[in-house]
């Protein structure tokens, strides 16, 4: 199945993510969920969810191997296992995002995934949670439409003020997400027993990171890059549109790259195409603009 397919499937159901933000079961919710989401050489995540029972896991799945080795699991009332550092979910999460232009960054990948990659005291959390907060707005739906009819044009027909008509509720809403974010939530350090797969996890780690490079040095980005390091060296993004004029110019389509710099702006995804684009460290231009 898609990764893009599945992921929308989920952003659509408010128990399912009730669930992944607080481990409490949904029986109501949809049916145990189970995406591969590929990453690079081969390699790729395994994200498996029961909304029922509120379990959930993390695998690491390489290219020889039919089932994922598994890299944390938790259920309801258990610590979640620390199985990823943040930079490494952010790496992998651009790279997916890159390759499945359906997808934004930072969305539902780092949504569904964060819970697994804690900030340790040497990450700025500040900047993580810049990026937190937006990939879980981005599950938001606009809320039904209040307005009183314009009187100088006759209402809708009984049929279509049908509220199946109008636009789905919120998934999650913003004091939803501040109370998740503010949250305590347990850990637990996996990463030092003998059956995390460190090696092959790194391996996966390395070739992204050489992924994720090779896109700021595709020829069809090079006529943008000096406008890229400008703006990422500033941290302003005033001038992300002049750079959208240029990237559509030099005949770019890639809807990712696109959606990551057009407006409405949100400057974690801004951020991050910026940094792609301009080579930069990923967090240094999120870091300069807050």
């Amino acid at each position: 199945m898609p990764v893009s397919e599945a992921l929308s499937r989920l952003s659509e159901d408010p128990a399912f993510w009730s669930t992944m933000l607080t481990g409490v079961p949904s029986p109501a919710s949809a049916p145990t969920v189970r995406m591969s989401l590929p990453v690079a050489g081969g390699y790729g995540l395994v994200f498996e969810a029961d909304p029922a029972t509120g379990e959930r896991s993390l695998g690491l799945r390489g290219p020889a191997t039919a089932e994922p080795v598994q890299l944390g699991w938790t259920g309801p009332g258990l610590p979640i296992p620390a199985a990823l550092r943040w930079w490494e979910l952010d790496l992998c999460a651009r790279v997916i995002a890159l390759e499945d232009p359906t997808l934004p960054h930072p969305g539902l990948v780092v949504a569904l995934l964060s819970p697994f990659a804690p900030a340790l005291p040497e990450d700025d959390e500040h900047q993580i949670t810049a990026v937190r907060t937006a990939a879980y707005r981005s599950l938001l739906r606009p809320p039904p439409a209040t307005d009183l009819p314009d009187p100088r044009h006759e209402p809708p027909l009984p049929f279509f003020a049908d509220a199946a008509w109008w636009p789905s509720p919120r998934v999650l809403d913003d004091a939803t997400i501040a109370a998740y974010l503010a949250g305590d939530h347990p850990r637990a350090e996996v990463r030092s027993g003998h059956r995390f797969p460190g090696d092959e996890l790194d391996h996966m780690l390395r070739l992204a990171d050489k992924r994720l490079s090779e896109l700021s040095q595709d020829p069809t980005f090079a006529g943008v890059r000096p406008l890229a390091r400008t703006i990422a060296d500033g941290g302003d993004l005033t001038a992300v549109a002049d750079l959208v004029r240029v990237l559509t110019e030099a005949g770019c389509d890639h809807p990712t790259v696109l959606d990551a710099l057009s407006e409405p702006l949100v400057p974690a995804e801004a951020c991050w195409m910026l940094e792609t684009l301009a080579g930069a460290a990923p967090g240094t231009v999120l870091r300069r603009h807050l």
